[in-house]
């Protein structure tokens, strides 16, 4: 391996002030919840002081995370938002648009999420870094990660071990809890080397191991129906009171993880993740994560990176 990928990351393009917990809007998106209720959940995290998660993919979430603006400027708060894809000036135009949809001065955190020849930009070191920090120059957006999926971790693996996006983008940002570590093995490796800050996105997998191993259909595909009934034991075993906090305790068991978003819609869910995310968040006893570690290895390479992008 190149002597440059040992050097370490530069930790300082991420926000300072970004909340270990960020509330995910996913669910403010969905119309079979009452608008009412979905201000409502989004009120709530606001009063609580955390930076969110958005996008204009998530149905008519920036219309109900505009209307809860509205009634609380004072409690606006910082966001990451998804940037997409194929060119800056796509970049740029999604960042105008989530800026004029919600009614703010700029974007915290650029999520990239990049396409087509704005990725292979990207992988090779070309003139898009030139366009990321035009983005900044003009306002739009004070820092980036780069979005990771398996079938996509090719393009910031090569990235990352030629040192491009050092100083420019932050770190990375994936799905990353006990049943899913969407970044391929090389890449996590290489991730972990060089301590490339992370963000973990799908906190809790979209549920409670138990229900989504023992309630019919609460698993949305197969494979995380069989995850959960391996880490389902662990979790016991591990005598944490709530999958909540066994969820946040596993991923700020890794010091490159600066964040975890997670989704919700109800008082109480918001209130296990605030709780479990307070003060100094404590590992997990490292026989568990190393147990969960070497399942997402295997899982790693025996599925994700062989899956069809958004299979899963």
């Amino acid at each position: 391996m190149p002597a440059m990928t040992r050097k370490p990351f530069d930790r300082r393009q991420l926000p300072a002030g970004l909340s270990k917990y960020v509330y995910g809007t996913t669910r403010l998106g969905h119309s079979g919840i009452p608008a009412v209720d979905r201000v409502k959940i989004a009120r709530a995290a606001m009063e609580s002081g955390v930076w969110f998660h958005t996008s204009e993919q998530y149905g008519d979430a920036l219309q109900v995370l505009r209307q809860a603006f509205d009634e609380d400027r004072r409690h606006v708060p910082k966001l990451i938002v998804k940037l997409g894809n194929d060119s800056i000036d796509e970049l740029r135009a999604c960042a105008k648009r989530h800026i004029a949809a919600l009614g703010i001065e700029s974007i915290g955190l650029g999520q990239l999420c990049l396409g087509g020849s704005l990725a292979a930009d990207f992988r090779d070191g070309g003139n898009c870094y030139d366009g990321f920090r035009q983005l900044q120059e003009e306002g739009l957006v004070d820092r980036f990660v780069v979005e990771v999926f398996p079938w996509t971790s090719e393009v910031p693996l090569a990235a990352l071990s030629a040192g491009h996006p050092d100083g420019i983008v932050g770190g990375c940002i994936f799905y990353f809890n006990p049943l899913q570590r969407f970044a391929s093995n090389p890449l996590w490796d290489l991730m972990r080397e060089r301590s490339v800050p992370m963000i973990g996105m799908r906190t809790v997998a979209g549920g409670n191991a138990h229900r989504l191993r023992d309630v019919p259909g609460a698993a949305w595909k197969p494979y995380l129906k069989q995850r959960a009934a391996e880490v389902a034991p662990i979790f016991e075993r591990s005598g944490v009171g709530s999958w909540a906090e066994f969820c946040v305790r596993f991923a700020f068991s890794f010091p490159e993880v600066r964040a975890t978003v997670g989704a919700t819609s109800r008082a109480e869910g918001l209130a296990d993740f605030l709780r479990a995310s307070q003060g100094d968040i404590a590992p997990l006893p490292d026989d568990i994560v190393q147990e969960i570690a070497q399942l997402q290895r295997r899982w790693s390479d025996e599925t994700d990176v062989k899956a069809a992008p958004w299979s899963m």
